[in-house]
């Protein structure tokens, strides 16, 4: 079994946890607030600091720090090290700060100056709660590099489910101390938002403590690593950043239109970053300390192996993960959200986001993990140029389809503009590194066409089937709906891949032997 699967596995399993959590979460969500107009004023309001994490933090932050970090201790020493971290958490600490002051004064002032329809007003009172979200998330998601890259992944993985634990509380124990209407117990999840922050922040500290980091006010001015991750943090923020930027440029015109577009589409989201994250993020996390390493090394032939296996595997996982959340996208929907304010009609339109988002489930997971593989070897500029010119092809593509399409609009423009992303990355990374070849990945998946369009047949035919004999009038028949056929459905794919030889279907099928024999 390689160490691939394994630490990437074993960061699946724990952000299995958090995001099966996360799910819960939702699920309450969409109960208390359905996909109405405070809804979407209030994810619209989320989606702007878990843009600037993103930008400042776990993504763009970590994939500019982990190289450099770990270039410190392979050729410095552990006492350097630490002390280099210490001087970009320092700066990062200044920098939200700022951010978070000039944005939430820049809110306050246009809430007084001008008068704004209930639906803007909302937004942005919520926005100005949630804002200092990023003085807790931020240093957050570097502690997580900081453990990632000293070979610690299960632990740090399992951070969001304290986020998700707050966050769910927020809505069953502190919403109806805030009033009876909907737009003001809203308010208290914004109060679980910061605090679910703060718990995720120091939640890391006691394993660093134990790998000997203590936190020390290091001045980043002049400090040579702050400036090195300076110079690279704006390209990998948009590298990195270019689903997030997406969701917020394709929401901003959704909520123009109607704010429950807003609410659908993020519902849709949510059910699609359960695979994403289980292995495609867990396995890009994996990724770039590792690639990082032996790029350092200067092992580029191993740098190659190590990147077609994560591939080979990523899309053997996230092939089927696509198929069955098209496919299955209404069932998945009413059997997850349907309950309370959120209605029939609310499971129509979020499962319709849902089947056209879903096909760029496996573009979504190859941007990331190919994004690392140019961070790794300190190119963050090709990545974001490539970004910011699928952000502007995906924003142009909203813009012409969020009005007749509305919800599913927003999806098939994320799809194209994802798929373009690998494209244009893949073709770069081909001139980038004269040992990497396509080849061998093309013929694993050419073994999978046969695998899934077998699991495509079994899990239309499975669930039509279904709703024509038994319906879903009952949660029982609800869970048959969606766990009959896909279960189904993935028997057929594993077993037809298993018997084409696919490598990942073998390695995978050893495992499972191994875990029996070893129980």
């Amino acid at each position: 079994m390689s160490q691939l699967l394994k630490s990437s596995g074993a960061m699946g399993a724990a952000t299995l946890a958090s995001r099966v959590l996360g799910m819960v979460r939702e699920m309450v969500y969409s109960a208390f607030m359905g996909d109405t107009w405070v809804a979407g004023a209030f994810m619209l309001a989320f989606t702007i600091p878990n843009l600037f994490r993103r930008l400042l933090g776990e993504g763009a932050l970590t994939a500019a720090f982990i190289p450099v970090f770990k270039e410190k201790e392979k050729t410095a020493g552990d006492a350097e090290m630490w002390r280099a971290a210490n001087a970009v958490l320092t700066g990062l600490m200044l920098a939200t700060a700022a951010a978070t002051l000039l944005v939430v004064a820049g809110i306050s002032a246009a809430l007084w100056l001008h008068r704004f329809e209930d639906e803007m007003r909302l937004m942005l009172e919520l926005l100005r709660w949630m804002f200092p979200y990023l003085l807790f998330v931020c240093p957050a998601a570097v502690f997580i590099g900081m453990l990632n890259s000293r070979g610690h992944f299960f632990l740090p993985a399992l951070g969001p489910v304290l986020l998700n634990v707050v966050m769910i509380a927020s809505v069953l124990w502190l919403a109806p101390q805030f009033g009876m209407k909907l737009d003001t117990q809203i308010f208290a999840l914004a109060v679980g938002v910061l605090v679910a922050g703060a718990a995720q922040a120091f939640y890391q500290l006691p394993a660093l403590r134990r790998e000997g980091f203590r936190f020390e006010w290091v001045s980043p001015r002049g400090n040579e690593t702050v400036q090195r991750v300076a110079r690279q943090l704006v390209p990998a923020a948009l590298g990195v950043a270019a689903f997030q930027l997406n969701v917020v440029v394709t929401q901003g015109f959704a909520f123009a239109v109607d704010p429950q577009i807003v609410a659908s589409f993020n519902y849709a989201v949510r059910l699609m970053e359960l695979p994403q994250g289980v292995f495609g993020i867990s396995l890009a996390t994996y990724l770039l300390p590792t690639l990082a390493g032996l790029a350092a090394e200067k092992k580029f032939d191993d740098f190659c192996g190590t990147l077609r296996h994560g591939i080979g595997h990523l899309v053997f996982v996230n092939l089927l993960a696509s198929i069955l959340l098209v496919l299955l996208a209404e069932p998945i929907v009413r059997l997850l959200f349907e309950r309370g304010r959120f209605g029939p009609d609310a499971t129509g339109r979020a499962a319709l986001a849902l089947a056209c988002l879903a096909p760029g489930l496996l573009a979504f997971s190859l941007v990331n993990v190919l994004s690392r593989a140019f961070y790794a070897l300190g190119d963050v500029r090709t990545p974001m140029r490539i970004s910011v010119f699928c952000l502007g092809a995906n924003a142009l593509l909203a813009l012409l389809l969020v009005v007749p399409l509305r919800q599913g609009g927003l999806g098939v423009a994320n799809t194209m503009s994802a798929v373009l992303n690998v494209a244009l990355l893949a073709f770069a990374l081909r001139k980038k590194i004269p040992q990497w070849e396509w080849d061998g990945l093309r013929r694993e998946t050419g073994l999978l066409i046969p695998s899934a369009l077998l699991a495509i047949a079994v899990a239309w035919t499975m669930s039509r089937a279904w709703e024509a004999a038994l319906g879903h009038a009952s949660l029982v028949l609800k869970l048959g709906s969606v766990f009959v056929p896909m279960l189904a459905a993935t028997v057929v794919y594993f077993g037809a891949a298993w018997l084409l030889k696919h490598p990942a279907a073998g390695e995978l099928a050893g495992f499972l032997q191994k875990a029996r024999r070893n129980p």
